[in-house]
């Protein structure tokens, strides 16, 4: 969307957009049983045949989402009330034909997901992601958007969203991609605002929250919110202009919801089991930090390979790594700046995502790129065969979080003054302010722009094209933050599971590539039966036995395959498992660029 049509489409929102064809209303009266009746009319139809579509994607996600099997009772009228005549060329399109320039569409959607990918529907609220619950069609993209949500005032229900308000429940979008882009949360909920000044506006931050807890929870809650908007800002140097002038934090923790968070223009969803008194305050801000720094990097930081996105076809981006791995980099940065966590709490963070990443043999096959052509395989992608992930894929979050800190970390020591958030404040000006889509090679190239062709060509061809690990020990040790490896501990590269129906403990997941494991012959499914002639059935057992050995010891397994018995050797290993710690001793120079990293800007 280019800011100027942006601009002048909510504009004609505001004035109430009379001129609008695509109507929607929806209604919610067999909510006790997950149920939403919508109805739509489409007017001035100048095609004799009209293709309505459910969508199979959703803004934020990249795989596959078939909504349309969500639809029934549908009946498609023309104005008159004639039922029209209804072709299906695939699963997820009705051809209609027949009309009188007019078509009404009526249907029941069947809605139990909250997250932010789909809808859910009972009496506790309507949670709707816009593609997942409305039909649309695609030859008018461009057409203005109404819609009323008839709530349910028993409920005490009440509409947030970042679509426009029109007032009485309705409410308007400039056209498909902002409609599509607008999630909506009806519940009884509380609210807080806050005013922020961006130069010469005022925008002002909602948090919409839809739990079973108290005031005081929320507002002790939304001050850490707060503070993480400010940190935010600071590393890019402004807010972004939120269309309206308003964000939206769609916030339900609630037990019937499903953990996730999804990011929008100028709205986010955020859903959790967790209430804020059962260990949400701490557990679910990240999602909150993660989600605001979006607003910048990948709604209008964005990749030209989603742009438009695509609403019929899945949405393949080289750039994944960066738009989802750099944010995922800031999203615990900002939490310890913004004093929400402690500098020891986030540096003894990074061990898991580091071990996760560069321990995995997935490297061997593909590199950050690539590993962001794999989300449409992976983005809450559903299949039922088999899949090797654990040895072929390294998700692109921690992939490009663990990039972010190594870039951010060489920046800070290639040359005094340079660190991230520059970085990142010089692809906002040049690509998000200017909402102008990039690719990797601009990338690359603004690097060289910041820092030097040496700089920038060393790290993409290293880091970007190949998959080669950066030297953390040493870019760690510039922070004062140290790499431990236990020399003691012996490692074998399976993941066990005790069936507690048959006490026996049985290999989980495929064995990790190369492992001692793997060379072993293990694999998924395999049942422990003896260690040296011990007894393995448990956990307890299996720690108990290799307590006595050390790396580089060998010991002969026992277990079973398909009910046979079979016998191996198994060489142990030093593990590759590592520990982040902070020094608390570190030199005055050290100390000086670690606060210029970790503390509030």
């Amino acid at each position: 969307m280019k800011v100027l049509q942006v601009t002048f489409l909510i504009l004609g929102i505001q004035l109430g957009f009379s001129q609008a064809k695509n109507q929607y209303l929806i209604s919610f009266e067999n909510a006790k049983h997950h149920e939403a009746k919508i109805r739509a009319t489409f007017s001035n139809l100048d095609s004799e045949v009209i293709a309505l579509r459910m969508s199979r994607t959703s803004p934020g996600r990249y795989a596959l989402h078939e909504f349309a099997k969500n639809v029934y009772d549908l009946t498609i009228t023309d104005s008159t009330g004639k039922e029209l005549s209804v072709t299906r060329p695939n699963p997820h399109e009705w051809n209609v034909s027949g009309h009188d320039g007019t078509i009404i569409v009526s249907y029941i959607l069947f809605a139990d997901r909250g997250d932010g990918t789909y809808s859910q529907i009972d009496e506790t609220h309507a949670h709707l992601n816009i593609p997942a619950t409305f039909m649309y069609i695609p030859a008018f993209k461009e057409r203005a958007i109404s819609v009323k949500f008839d709530v349910r005032k028993d409920l005490n229900w009440k509409v947030a969203t970042q679509l426009i308000a029109n007032g009485n429940n309705r409410f308007s979008a400039p056209n498909l991609q902002y409609f599509m882009d607008s999630p909506v949360e009806i519940s009884n909920h509380t609210i807080r605002k806050v005013d922020v000044l961006n130069e010469d506006k005022t925008y002002t931050i909602r948090f919409v929250l839809h739990h079973n807890g108290s005031e005081k929870e929320v507002d002790t809650y939304f001050e850490k919110i707060k503070k993480i908007v400010e940190q935010e800002k600071a590393v890019f140097g402004e807010y972004p202009d939120f269309d309206n002038g308003e964000y939206t934090f769609l916030a339900c923790y609630i037990p019937n919801a499903s953990r996730d968070g999804m990011e929008h223009r100028n709205s986010t969803i955020l859903t959790s089991t967790k209430s804020l008194a059962d260990g949400g305050m701490e557990s679910n801000i990240g999602t909150v930090s993660h989600e605001f720094f979006h607003a910048w990097n990948v709604e209008r930081i964005r990749p030209q390979d989603l742009e438009p996105f695509n609403f019929e076809n899945a949405n393949m981006s080289e750039a994944l790594w960066f738009a989802e791995g750099f944010t995922s980099y800031y999203t615990g940065l900002i939490l310890c700046r913004a004093g929400i966590i402690s500098q020891e709490k986030y540096i003894k963070g990074l061990a898991g995502t580091y071990n996760y990443v560069w321990n995995s043999p997935a490297r061997k096959f593909f590199n950050p790129i690539e590993m962001s052509y794999q989300a449409p395989f992976v983005d809450a992608a559903k299949s039922v065969d088999p899949v090797n992930r654990g040895n072929t894929f390294i998700s692109y979050y921690s992939y490009g979080s663990m990039l972010g800190l190594a870039l951010d970390l060489s920046l800070r020591n290639h040359k005094e003054g340079l660190h991230l958030d520059d970085y990142m404040k010089l692809v906002w000006n040049t690509y998000g302010k200017t909402e102008k889509p990039y690719t990797v090679k601009d990338l690359q190239h603004l690097l060289e722009t910041y820092t030097d062709a040496s700089f920038a060509n060393d790290f993409f061809q290293k880091y970007i094209y190949n998959s080669q690990m950066p030297n953390y020990e040493s870019l760690f040790a510039s922070v004062g933050v140290s790499i431990v490896k236990d020399p003691t501990t012996p490692y074998h590269g399976a993941s066990f599971k005790h069936d507690k129906d048959n006490n026996e403990l049985l290999i989980d997941k495929y064995t990790q590539k190369d492992s001692p494991a793997y060379k072993a012959g293990l694999d998924k499914g395999d049942v422990l039966s003896t260690i040296n002639g011990d007894t393995i059935a448990n956990d307890d057992q299996l720690k108990a036995v290799l307590k006595k050995h050390k790396p580089g010891d060998k010991i002969t397994i026992t277990y079973k395959r398909l009910e046979k018995k079979y016998k191996t050797e198994l060489q142990l290993a030093n593990t590759p498992i590592i520990e982040t710690i902070l020094s608390q001793e570190p030199t005055n120079k050290i100390l000086k660029k670690r606060n210029n990293w970790l503390k509030a800007h």
